[in-house]
């Protein structure tokens, strides 16, 4: 909060609160900023103090003033890179009023800065003490003799990865029906590498996608950046919507899509999990139509063996399976995955060479261990029970603060209607130390919303509902 007591002026801490969060992507480009009226009645200060400190702001040329419209961030990067291509909407084909920013990183940021030492309910991963395990660092060091590190220095990997690993990976899939031998298997930089291989392998700019709304924000922006035409598809409980699906497909503008991406489990950020008969459909659309389904299964190890998956359902035909290890593990190792079938492993694998080479062969044989010896199993197990409990004193708290339930909890994320613009929410718990995750994230064009993602892991703190309903209430 501003203090009267600080060396500095309420003018200067003003000041370069708002330019901390702009230079860490806190506010985005082209983010309005509050009213002068309004931001001197939120931080207890005289509107001759907001104007002094935009003033300041204006000259570091973080921001512009609009006539009769306000303030706002400066798109430096756009101004650069010049127009965003623009994207169309769901039938109507008027062009997107908010393009999603070409910059990828400007969405996601501000999901891994923590503004404070507070239990942060907007991050997308667990807190480090629940991944913290014994067996990570025995399987480091297993692999890490000094004839091991030195065969790992001295020459590349193998292209496709670690055979050990992909070994591996193969028995894991075999056990949700994923049928892929260690041959049809490529190890990447993450999942978002794997997602990115798949995407610059079967699409050229220009080319149409169908994504998932709402949907992680960065699929958006990533696909945006490589030049891609974004369609939206609602995603509802027990699928995506399938009749918009199947009018961007029947268009007959020349732009039918070459792609569908879609999180069938535990979907980011509402949690859904494909049913069956939504599941056959999406594949007949598919069979009739020829675009490719790339399957993102991040929350895999969240989610029971039974679970829907299109890859199963379609063996690998049209559908692409992508995973990886971030979200249970270890975030640092950076290892992922994607399986496809005879005809398309070759090419994924020519562009990870193009990309990366390779990938470090130490923390996959490592991965390779944890996953053989059962460890990565118990250690799921534990995760999901911990996480039962937590996600239960979630939703009670959240239901108390006044919120709804948008979709049934599940999984890490729960989807939560608070009634409020959670644009405004977010900057107003910044000032409290806490960051949010908007609804408006998770939207192509993001439209004002009154939804929030949070973390059912790293939101059943109480003290940060009690700051929530006070804020809320303010708005």
């Amino acid at each position: 909060m501003l203090t009267r007591t600080s060396t500095q002026s309420l003018t200067e801490q003003l000041a370069d609160r708002f330019s901390e969060r702009i230079r860490t992507r806190l506010l985005a480009p082209g983010a309005r900023l509050p009213s002068v009226r309004e931001c001197a009645r939120q931080q207890g200060v005289s509107p001759h103090t907001v104007v002094a400190a935009y003033d300041q702001l204006l000259a570091q040329g973080l921001v512009e003033a609009r006539r009769q419209r306000g303030f706002y961030v400066r798109d430096s990067i756009a101004a650069q890179a010049g127009p965003a291509l623009s994207t169309v909407g769901p039938i109507s084909g008027q062009a997107a009023a908010k393009p999603v920013p070409a910059d990828a990183s400007t969405l996601i940021r501000g999901m891994f800065h923590r503004p404070s030492d507070k239990p942060q309910p907007g991050m997308g991963v667990f807190p480090s003490e629940w991944l913290d395990s014994p067996f990570t660092a025995a399987a480091v060091r297993r692999v890490t003799s000094t004839r091991a590190l030195k065969d790992f220095s001295l020459q590349y990997g193998e292209p496709a990865g670690d055979g050990g690993l992909r070994r591996s990976l193969a028995t894991k899939l075999a056990n949700i029906n994923v049928p892929a031998g260690p041959e049809q298997i490529v190890t990447t930089v993450g999942a978002t590498h794997a997602l990115d291989i798949v995407s610059r392998t079967l699409l050229r700019a220009g080319d149409a996608v169908m994504v998932e709304e709402p949907g992680w924000a960065l699929e958006f922006a990533r696909l945006e950046a490589l030049g891609m035409r974004i369609l939206p598809v609602p995603r509802k409980a027990d699928g995506p919507d399938l009749e918009v699906m199947e009018r961007y497909c029947e268009a007959g503008d020349g732009h039918k899509p070459k792609l569908f991406v879609s999180v069938s489990v535990l979907h980011n950020p509402t949690g859904y999990s494909l049913a069956p008969g939504s599941a056959h459909r999406v594949l007949q659309l598919a069979n009739k139509h020829d675009f490719h389904i790339v399957e993102d299964d991040t929350y895999s190890h969240l989610a029971p063996e039974h679970a829907t998956r299109l890859s199963a359902l379609d063996g690998l035909q049209r559908t692409i399976y992508v995973s990886g290890f971030a979200k249970i593990l270890a975030p640092n190792w950076r290892i992922g995955f994607l399986a496809a079938s005879p005809a398309l492993v070759g090419r994924m694998l020519e562009t990870k060479l193009l990309t990366t080479l390779t990938t470090p062969s130490l923390f996959e044989r490592a991965l390779a261990w944890c996953i053989d010896q059962g460890q990565l199993r118990r250690h799921a197990e534990r995760v999901r029970l911990r996480l039962d409990g937590a996600r239960g004193r979630t939703v009670k708290l959240a239901l108390a603060a006044g919120c709804t339930l948008a979709s049934e909890p599940a999984g890490l994320f729960g989807w939560v209607d608070t009634g409020v613009d959670t644009d405004a929410l977010t900057q107003r718990m910044l000032d409290e130390g806490y960051l949010l995750a908007p609804g408006s994230l998770f939207h192509a064009r993001r439209p004002p919303s009154t939804l929030m993602r949070i973390n059912f892991a790293t939101a059943q703190d109480a003290a940060f509902w009690k700051v929530f309903a006070r804020v809320k209430a303010q708005l």
